[in-house]
């Protein structure tokens, strides 16, 4: 009998035990949020296994370049636009000159001119190509650019509809070709030089009949412009001076 008594003892107390330890358990799952086990959980699998190495993430450059121009060379970024949203945009040296947050972005077409040997902007401005006449404005400055500047233009919504012959033709004799072919709401970016010439073998121009396209991402060197040198980046040029 007291064998008995004694085995029934035991088991009354390993049945006590796994009751509490049921309820205790419940207790903590309940107080404790599910992510906080699960992030645990994976801890203690991860425990052993090597470290993966992960590289750093790219520094951020001039204009958004993900790679560092060469010394001596200039940055620039040029990106038409359209709407409320998606504002044209001129960067240069990693300085906005034309942008929403200088508040000198409009619609039709943005211009601006820099002083090449310097690197710093000169004038910059836009023309409403949708309400009014700025055609011949817009060719008066361009024509007093000064030699040995560069000329930067996007579009911001529509740069064509009131874009008469004489201002088009201003802007072929710098070396565009596609200003002929705009039409409504055409995205379009160019550069161009004035008293000095550009490679011939790189980018100088694009148009798109879609809004909001991201037109150039380049890199210029101006040294000698009778001594033109091309990088094989992606996109990217340069020109020795």
């Amino acid at each position: 009998m007291r064998l008995g008594w004694s085995n029934l003892v035991k088991l009354s107390g390993l049945m006590l035990a796994s009751v509490c330890a049921w309820y205790l358990g419940y207790l903590f799952a309940d107080i404790v949020p599910e992510d906080s086990l699960s992030s645990a959980i994976e801890n203690l699998q991860s425990i052993g296994e090597k470290p993966v190495l992960k590289a750093p993430p790219p520094k951020r450059q001039k204009c958004d370049h993900w790679s560092p121009c060469s010394p001596g060379s200039y940055a620039y970024r040029l990106l038409s636009g359209g709407g409320k949203e998606k504002f044209a945009k001129i960067c240069f040296e990693d300085e906005l000159l034309i942008s929403e947050q200088k508040g000198n972005v409009g619609r039709g077409i943005n211009i601006a001119i820099v002083n090449y040997k310097t690197g710093k902007v000169i004038s910059t401005e836009f023309f409403d190509m949708w309400e009014g006449d700025f055609s011949g404005p817009m060719t008066t400055f361009i024509k007093n650019a000064p030699q040995g500047s560069l000329l930067l233009m996007v579009t911001h919504d529509d740069g064509s509809s009131r874009l008469n012959d004489g201002a088009k033709k201003a802007i072929a004799e710098l070396g565009s070709k596609e200003i002929w072919n705009m039409k409504f709401r055409s995205s379009w970016a160019f550069i161009a030089a004035k008293g000095f010439n550009l490679p011939d073998d790189i980018q100088k121009e694009k148009v798109g009949f879609i809004l909001f396209s991201v037109l150039f991402f380049k890199t210029i060197i101006f040294t000698n412009p009778s001594q033109p040198c091309v990088c094989d980046f992606f996109l990217e040029t340069s020109f020795q001076k």
